[in-house]
């Protein structure tokens, strides 16, 4: 047995344990059903790691007109699981994924929306209705356009000390 097979059969023990000691933990298990629950375990890993490493996961690319099938105004359609969603950000950390990782899976290009259009310009209108953004505007136009000022009147100015006449 070489180096990476005594590894994964080492990780497969230790996971086997893992699950064993939680299952035991709550739930009640004659002593002597233990042995079989041990063995199973370990089967069902082996044969779990078995048809992983065989079986490899072919994505294809999406086409374009699935791809426009996908992206409706009121929700979008989420390749990982067919269902329709308002944004996709949070349904993607869910998965463990990215945007970007979302898009280079399925095929996607770089300007592929992760919301859908109804739902941003919903958030866009109360933006507009709270007033978010106003302030910095009015700020920045008052500061662009100061009032003329006109120059105060300036006195010559002297040199040294002014003498105190003598006594």
């Amino acid at each position: 047995m070489n180096d990476s097979a005594e590894a994964e059969q080492a990780e497969h023990i230790d996971l086997a344990v893992d699950i064993i000691a939680a299952y035991v933990s709550n739930n009640s298990v004659p002593p002597s059903e233990l042995p079989g629950l041990i063995g199973g375990i370990h089967a069902a890993l082996n044969s779990l790691a078995a048809s992983g490493s065989s079986a490899t996961t072919v994505v294809e690319k999406m086409s374009p007109a699935q791809i426009r099938k996908s992206i409706t105004h009121d929700y979008i359609v989420s390749f990982e699981d067919g269902k329709p969603y308002k944004t996709l950000r949070r349904h993607l950390t869910l998965r463990g994924l990215s945007p970007e990782a979302y898009r280079e899976k399925w095929g996607l290009p770089r300007d592929y929306p992760m919301t859908a259009a109804s739902y941003s310009a919903q958030r866009s209108e109360l933006a507009r209705a709270l007033g978010l953004g106003q302030q910095r505007r009015k700020s920045r136009g008052a500061a662009a356009a100061p009032a003329p000022e006109e120059p105060a009147p300036t006195a010559p100015k002297t040199r040294g000390r002014k003498k105190v006449p003598a006594e």
